[in-house]
């Protein structure tokens, strides 16, 4: 076995775990539990000194960051499409992938972990209310971009085939719910993210990583 990859429950390494699971491939899941703080560990260092998840290793090459790791499982696997190959089309698909990843994701950072921004306790306390409304619009373009795609005919956000803006929508959704954004507030992106989950590799790493998509009130 070649692939290992690092995760954590419901982080983003939901992701690349999906693809892996998708492509058939066989590889070893590595649980990192963060609330115990394992990826501070020395061990988990040697193999990412910046302590996060995901990390893919391949023939023993740690690589990190979900855009490098997308790219990388892209060319690994390229029967299964996971990006477009026309190049507009396949820009396109890395720009919202960059968005999600370096926009999007930072702002729930910063509800969900705001002692990450400062230690001052009534600076955490006004960065929640103020990135959950930034993160609420972010998911209403998240949701644009969903009906857009539905407006082409096209099954999945980057064409007609399963990628990472996929799974990623459903790991950026599930985490709204966490901070008061209900499922009603995005009817449509609601929808897609369910058929995201009904995918069948998509189900079996969310009974693997246990996870429940919608955090907060019933819908």
């Amino acid at each position: 076995m070649n692939l290992k990859l690092y995760f954590a429950p419901g982080a983003c390494s939901f992701v690349p775990h999906v693809l892996l699971e998708m492509s058939g491939a066989e590889f070893e899941p590595s649980m990192v539990k963060l609330h115990k703080g394992e990826q501070n560990s020395d061990d988990y260092k040697a193999i990412n000194p910046r302590g996060q998840v995901p990390v893919l290793v391949n023939k023993g090459q740690a690589i990190t960051q979900i855009v490098a790791i997308a790219l990388h499982l892209d060319q690994l696997f390229p029967d299964m499409g996971f990006l477009p190959t026309e190049p507009l089309a396949r820009a396109q698909a890395l720009s919202t992938l960059a968005w999600m990843n370096n926009t999007v994701h930072p702002t729930f950072t910063h509800i969900f972990m705001p002692q990450k921004f400062s230690d001052l306790p009534e600076v955490q306390a006004a960065l929640k209310p103020f990135n959950t409304a930034l993160f609420r619009g972010m998911l209403g373009e998240l949701q644009v971009l969903v009906q857009a795609a539905q407006a082409q005919a096209q099954p999945w956000l980057s064409g007609e085939r399963f990628g990472p803006l996929d799974a990623y929508s459903l790991t950026l959704t599930r985490w709204g719910t966490l901070a008061g954004i209900g499922p009603e507030e995005h009817p449509v992106l609601w929808a897609f993210v369910q058929k995201v989950a009904a995918e069948p590799a998509v189900a079996r790493v969310i009974a693997r990583e246990r996870l429940q998509l919608n955090m907060g009130q019933p819908a």
